[in-house]
C-alpha cells in the first residue's frame, strides 16, 4: 500500500507540474511585444519528450544494474513494443485534432471515461476477464468523474462558444479507443513476457521506438515542414528551449512512476489514478480557496469515493 501511495503522489506531482509547463510552452508569447509568437509544434514537442524519457529510462536501468538484454529478448516482444509505440504516437494527434471541433470541457469529460475503453479493449482484444466488482468500480468512477465535470459551473459565454460536432466527437472517440488499446496491449506484454520486461524496459523501448516513428514522420513527410519550423522558432526565440526541456523532464519523471504502477498494478489501477487526478486537484482547490460545489458535483465525488472504498474493502477481504 505504501508503494502504491508513493506512485500516486509521484504521478500527481510530476504531471501537475508537467501540465503547468505544457500550458506555458503552448500559450506563452515568445519574442518582443510587437510580434509575439506561440510555439504550436506539438509533434516536435512529443518527439522531444519521448527522447528525454528514453534517456531517463536508460539511465535508470544503468543505475540499477539492469541490462537491456537485447540479444535475449524474443522477436515477438520487439513487435509488441513497436505496436504500443506506434499506437502511442498516433493517439495524441486525434486528441489535438478533436479540439478544433469540440470545446475543451467536452474533451475533459470524454477523457474522464477512459476507464471504459481500457476495460473494453482488455476484454474484446485480449479476452481478459475481471471480477464483477471491477466492472462496478469502473462504472462508479466513470459516472462520478463525469458528473463532477458535467456539473462544473460554466459561464454563458463559454457555453455559447462551445461548438461540438459529430466529427470532433468521432476524433475524440478514436483517441480514447487508441489509448484503451495501448493500455490493454501493455497489460498483455507484462502478462506474456514477464521474465523479459520491467516497467523501465517498456518505458525505454516504447519511447525510443516512438522517437524513431515521430522523427521518420517529421523528416520523410513531403508536405510537413513542422520540424524545420520548430528549429527556426527555437533559433529565433531560444527562451522556449528551456521550457521544452523542462516539459520533457517532468513528463519523463512522471513516466517512471507511470510504468512502475503499470507493471505492478495493471492498466486499470493506473488509469483510475490518472482519471481521478483532476478530481482530487479540483477538490484541493475547493478546500484551499473555499469554492462551492453543486449538488451534482458532490454526488460525483461520493460515487468516486464509494468505488475506491469498495475496491479497497474487497482487496483487504481477499487478502485476509
Amino acid at each position: 500500500m505504501l508503494r502504491f501511495t508513493i506512485c500516486v503522489l509521484g504521478i500527481y506531482a510530476c504531471f501537475l507540474t508537467w501540465g503547468v509547463v505544457q500550458e506555458r510552452v503552448s500559450t506563452t508569447p515568445y519574442g518582443d511585444e510587437t510580434a509575439p509568437k506561440k510555439f504550436k509544434f506539438f509533434i516536435v514537442l512529443n518527439l522531444v519528450q519521448s527522447m528525454i524519457a528514453a534517456c531517463v529510462a536508460w539511465l535508470y536501468l544503468k543505475l540499477t544494474n539492469r541490462q537491456l538484454n537485447v540479444a535475449l529478448v524474443p522477436r515477438g516482444l520487439y513487435l509488441k513494443y513497436a505496436q504500443v509505440a506506434f499506437l502511442n504516437c498516433i493517439g495524441s494527434p486525434f486528441g489535438y485534432a478533436s479540439l478544433k471541433h469540440i470545446d475543451y470541457p467536452t474533451m475533459i469529460l470524454g477523457k474522464s471515461c477512459k476507464l471504459v475503453p481500457v476495460m473494453m479493449m482488455n476484454v474484446l482484444v485480449y479476452r481478459r476477464r475481471f471480477p464483477l466488482y471491477k466492472y462496478l468500480c469502473v462504472a462508479l468512477i466513470t459516472g462520478g468523474v463525469s458528473m463532477f465535470m458535467l456539473y462544473q459551473p460554466t459561464s454563458s459565454a463559454k457555453m455559447a462558444a462551445a461548438a461540438n460536432s459529430l466529427w470532433g466527437l468521432f476524433l475524440l472517440g478514436m483517441n480514447l479507443t487508441i489509448d484503451g488499446l495501448t493500455n490493454a496491449t501493455q497489460d498483455q506484454i507484462f502478462h506474456t513476457y514477464s521474465q523479459y520486461v520491467s516497467g523501465q524496459h517498456m518505458m525505454f523501448f516504447m519511447n525510443a521506438l516512438g522517437s524513431l516513428f515521430s522523427a521518420m514522420y517529421l523528416l520523410l513527410h513531403p508536405y510537413n515542414d513542422e520540424l524545420w519550423q520548430a528549429i527556426d522558432f527555437c533559433t529565433t526565440h531560444p527562451a522556449v528551449i528551456r521550457d521544452i526541456v523542462l516539459f520533457g523532464l517532468c513528463g519523463a519523471l512522471g513516466q517512471c512512476f507511470i510504468f512502475y504502477t503499470l507493471q505492478r498494478y495493471g492498466s486499470l489501477r493506473l488509469v483510475t489514478v490518472t482519471v481521478t487526478r483532476k478530481l482530487f486537484t479540483m477538490l484541493l482547490s475547493v478546500f484551499w480557496f473555499n469554492h462551492v460545489l453543486s449538488l451534482g458535483q458532490w454526488t460525483g465525488v461520493a460515487l468516486v469515493f464509494t468505488a475506491i472504498g469498495l475496491e479497497a474493502y474487497i482487496k483487504k477481504a481477499k487478502a485476509s
